[in-house]
């Protein structure tokens, strides 16, 4: 079944869709956009690490998300305001790895497969490693769901519940992370953040729990996965992107349910 080209690419996709969603919706949430902007652009000097020290593309974007992760958690509590940390760390990192790129010499670097994705690539390797690493995710946020929930509503509150805001806050980074890096064979660094925002933005209308929210976004996600690698396949229209289309399609379908129901 794995042979299958297609095959591998829906597990990848309804993979990294599993993962984005409890995230996505703390995203949403704590109004943290930028971040998944940034970390994404950080991932473009991942990958050019990795080749240039001939490591795993993952193992190198992994890491360069968790340093852009864990340097966002501690400059912020510093005197800069996060949109103006997000922004400098974002572009620096992008401007830096699209240079580092061009000084490998001797590999052939498909820069574009990591900009939009490549998700009919996906080897049974890639898949393992996507299904892991979403797995882990989902469990560390699961077991932290409460923490992060009550520290996402109010600092205050958390305190008054013996809980470290700043702690759950560098946990939900960590994870956001590592889906980054999870994500960008699948859809590319220019729209994991797409990933993670739209199918939670497009959950929320029509979810009356933050449980059902998170549950409802990985329906949609992994929906958008399957209906756009089928429009992607029949119309020969780039993968990355069709997902992203449909995902943008169930946020505006949602948001009219919504109205009708109220009206």
């Amino acid at each position: 079944m794995l042979d299958d080209f297609m095959v591998r690419a829906i597990l990848a996709g309804v993979g990294v869709a599993i993962a984005a969603a409890p995230l996505g919706s703390f995203v949403v949430w704590r109004r943290m956009v930028y971040f998944g902007d940034a970390t994404s652009h950080a991932s473009i000097l991942g990958v050019a690490l990795s080749l240039a020290l001939e490591l795993s593309v993952f193992l190198g974007v992994v890491t360069v998300a968790l340093v852009m992760a864990i340097a966002v958690t501690l400059l912020s509590r510093r005197e800069y305001a996060m949109e103006i940390l997000l922004g400098v760390l974002s572009y620096s990192a992008l401007a830096f790895g699209l240079v580092a790129v061009s000084f490998i010499s001797g590999v052939r670097i498909d820069l574009m497969a990591y900009l939009f994705g490549d998700i009919l690539a996906v080897s049974r390797a890639d898949l393992a490693v996507i299904w892991l690493g979403a797995l882990a995710v989902v469990g560390l946020i699961a077991y932290r769901w409460k923490a992060l929930l009550i520290s996402t509503l109010s600092e205050e509150l958390a305190h008054a519940n013996k809980i470290d805001p700043k702690r759950e806050q560098l946990i939900l980074t960590l994870t956001l992370a590592i889906t980054v890096a999870l994500a960008i064979k699948v859809v590319g660094a220019l729209l994991i953040a797409a990933m993670l925002i739209i199918p939670a933005a497009a959950a929320r209308p029509i979810s009356r729990t933050p449980e059902m929210m998170a549950v409802t976004a990985a329906v949609i996600g992994s929906g958008s996965v399957l209906i756009g690698l089928c429009l992607a396949y029949v119309m020969d229209t780039p993968a990355g992107p069709s997902i992203v289309c449909v995902s943008a399609l169930s946020f505006a379908a949602t948001n009219l349910l919504s109205l009708a129901i109220k009206s």
